[in-house]
């Protein structure tokens, strides 16, 4: 019979045993594996701009170069406005409402895109050694987070700049609204990896829910510009909530709704142990399938 091989972080794994799928063996598991992880979202990220000559200025340039896109098209050609009490509902504040939903709905999205092929262009982990692939979906995530702090530092120094910004306390609270997404995120990402192994389509459909959930979480209106009978569908996104209230710590200067937070986390968590746990049950027939 042959002995338990090591995970490069000490713990042994014995090939013939059913992966753990525990809240705390994940906890355990991602602990142990956190200087791997930060090493590989520093590679992923790198690695997206190497060979180009403004490198990592990609990432600062990209995010202004579509709010400027944006806010064009939707202030100038839609004439799109948010009503402001107490403040002029200007070009420069529209810009930065807009950038607020844009930089959540880029982190979402750019997690859920790539997580239906994170097992499949690491075929080589799978196959030939020993490699503790529930991190695959959290150094997306870490990649993802990465240009989301990129664009809330352009956001920032707009506040900071523009006419009618203003940069309010309580924007050191978006961790905590940004978090329960990032979890979501996460499980989301886990489920999605394992699907694309067996399912190629995968990739394909998360493309257009994407683009779908583009259109219908409020990056582009307010909530309130929507009709009441159709109210209900926008809100039923999960990214609306978590848009409203980075809207309300970074703008409106207001403190998040902790209770809906704390309701959203919950979700969040159950998802993120579901996803991890279909990761783990189907992670056996990976290699076969690859």
């Amino acid at each position: 019979m042959s002995a338990p091989l090591p995970f490069p972080g000490g713990q042994a794994l014995d090939p013939h045993a059913a992966p753990p799928t525990s809240p705390a063996f994940l906890a355990r598991s991602l602990l142990r594996q956190r200087e791997l992880i930060v090493q590989m979202v520093r590679r992923e990220v790198v690695g997206r701009y190497k060979g180009s000559a403004m490198g990592l200025v990609w990432s600062f340039f990209n995010p202004v170069l579509m709010l400027a896109v944006y806010t064009f098209v939707f202030s100038e050609v839609f004439k799109a406005r948010w009503n402001t009490a107490g403040a002029e509902d200007g070009k420069a504040v529209f810009a930065i409402v807009l950038f607020v939903g844009m930089i959540v709905l880029g982190l979402f999205t750019e997690v859920l895109n790539r997580a239906p092929t994170l097992v499949l262009h690491n075929a080589n982990y799978v196959k030939k050694v020993v490699f503790p692939l529930e991190v695959l979906p959290v150094v997306a995530v870490g990649a993802a987070l990465f240009h989301a702090l990129v664009s809330l530092v352009v956001l920032l120094l707009a506040q900071a700049l523009v006419p009618g910004g203003t940069l309010h306390w309580t924007a050191l609270l978006l961790p905590l609204v940004l978090l329960p997404l990032v979890v979501l995120a996460t499980g989301l990402a886990w489920l999605l990896a394992s699907l694309g192994v067996f399912l190629r389509d995968v990739g394909q459909t998360i493309s257009i829910v994407t683009m779908v959930l583009m259109f219908l979480s409020p990056v582009f209106y307010p909530v309130t510009a929507v009709p009441p009978r159709f109210r209900v569908v926008i809100e039923a996104n999960p990214l609306t909530f978590i848009i409203e209230q980075s809207r309300a710590v970074l703008v409106w200067g207001h403190a998040p709704d902790w209770a809906g937070l704390a309701r959203y986390m919950a979700g969040a968590l159950l998802v993120a142990w579901l996803g991890f746990a279909w990761f783990q049950k189907t992670r056996k027939g990976f290699a076969d399938v690859l």
